[in-house]
């Protein structure tokens, strides 16, 4: 009897080849796609997105082609309450969110690992571009895939321990061009199709952040005033969905230098705005921590931590641990630590854990709000 594997698909070409290779490897393979969101339109931007109708029409035609059974779950429900409505809120807070980290926590892995069950697989696969480990005491853990531009591991980091057992991630030893190539050489379908977005249910262009929220919570959009390092306003914003800290383009203000947002005001729907040097975060609070099995930080205690996805990582130090919640100090400031963004911490390629930013110290800009 072969080993049954679900493979999450969704008819991009990560997952196709990802599923080719399993069906190599002697696994009995099911392709799973999660039916998450509706798109209004067919236009710009709505091809390539996670999901999309296409996108799930592709998964079906890669599982034809390499002769397994694929099967679509309706998902939608709860995608919006629990990723899509959290978005909109945080925003309008002033908060910038990492959806999807909270959607691999709350939505897909977890739906997966539902699945598994009820179709009798023992394992989990993605196209994720992350590996696994195990450490000395046999405990399995996440860890960054060998293609370090399009590493994943960022978005796994509170992934159930029970269902690291069973992950399994094909493309977490290649590179992101090698895997193209094989997709095209083994003429799968959507083997030439662009890359997926970031966010799979926010559209393409400038702005596209903005009028999806708009589009959903006109009545609370809260316009208000932009103040600079001295308390003087400079400018007005048209609601704090539309900025985030470290934003320097579209702001409307002219200073005769360049300003970026430094930290936003909830209460008062106020944005300050100063200089570069001004988004240097000397320590960092961290809630809803969640670490990987067997692991625990003591005071002084020396981590790399990754503020947001495209960041390479920074030295930190641990003072201070207290239930779910966590003070990291940086030796050296990091730039633009954004409240409502995850903090992923790792020894070496290793992922310990992390957990969302309640507040970053800003010094003298901080203090303003």
């Amino acid at each position: 009897m072969k080993e049954r594997v679900i493979v999450a698909m969704s008819g991009g070409v990560d997952s196709g080849v990802a599923a080719a290779r399993l069906v190599d490897a002697g696994y009995e393979v099911v392709g799973v796609t999660l039916h998450l969101w509706d798109y209004p339109d067919e236009g710009p931007g709505s091809h390539g997105r996670c999901c999309a109708p296409e996108d799930q029409y592709d998964a079906r035609r890669t599982a034809d082609a390499l002769s397994f059974a694929h099967f679509t779950f309706d998902r939608r429900d709860l995608f919006r309450s629990a990723i899509v409505d959290p978005f909109v809120d945080a925003y309008l807070s002033g908060e910038t969110p990492s959806p999807c980290t909270a959607c691999n926590r709350t939505v897909k892995l977890r739906e997966l690992l539902a699945i598994a069950r009820r179709l009798n697989a023992t394992k989990i696969a993605t196209g994720h571009y992350a590996r696994t480990g195990v450490d000395e005491e046999g405990r399995a853990f996440i860890a960054e895939g060998k293609d370090k531009q399009k590493d994943q591991s960022y978005f796994l980091y509170a992934t159930p321990h029970e269902l690291v057992n069973k992950l399994v991630f094909p493309l977490g030893e290649s590179e992101k061009a090698e895997v193209r190539a094989e997709a095209v050489s083994r003429n799968l379908p959507g083997a030439t199709k662009g890359e997926s977005q970031e966010l799979c249910f926010v559209g393409s262009g400038q702005g596209a952040y903005a009028e999806f929220i708009e589009l959903r919570a006109k009545e609370r959009i809260r316009p208000g005033n932009i103040i600079d390092q001295d308390g003087h306003v400079v400018g007005q914003h048209q609601g704090l969905h539309t900025v985030t800290v470290g934003k320097r383009k579209g702001l409307g203000v002219s200073l005769g230098k360049p300003a970026f947002v430094t930290s936003i005001d909830p209460i008062s729907a106020t944005v300050h705005v100063g200089s570069q040097e001004a988004l240097g975060c000397s320590r960092a609070l961290l809630d809803d921590v969640v670490l990987g099995p067997g692991i625990s930080f003591v005071a002084g205690q020396e981590v790399r931590v990754r503020v947001r996805y495209r960041h390479e990582g920074a030295s930190a130090i641990v003072s201070e641990v207290c239930g779910d919640r966590m003070t990291l100090t940086f030796p050296r400031k990091v730039r633009a630590v954004a409240k409502g963004q995850i903090a992923v911490l790792y020894e070496g390629e290793r992922v310990l854990g992390g957990g969302r930013i309640a507040f970053g110290d800003y010094g003298a800009a901080a203090a303003q709000s």
